[in-house]
């Protein structure tokens, strides 16, 4: 996997990696290869995400640095 791949892609491949583990046609090895793949993949979506989370929380500061908490009304 690329250094800097979308969350997306990340997020693709560790639905795949589950996908695989779940079809239970692995050999013990695959499976193993597999679920380390799957686990580096998770551990980046949820860098991916805290990332996300910190500039939306500076995004919303005001100016004299609160944090401005709205309710999200969504469509």
């Amino acid at each position: 996997m690329p250094e800097k791949e979308s969350f997306e892609a990340v997020l693709k491949a560790l639905e795949e990696a589950v996908a695989r583990l779940e079809c239970g046609e692995l050999s013990l090895e695959e499976a193993l290869e597999c679920f380390e793949q799957g686990v580096k993949c998770a551990a980046l979506c949820r860098e991916s995400l805290k990332a996300v989370e910190t500039r939306v929380e500076l995004l919303l500061r005001g100016r004299n640095g609160d944090l401005k908490v709205e309710n999200f009304i969504g469509e």
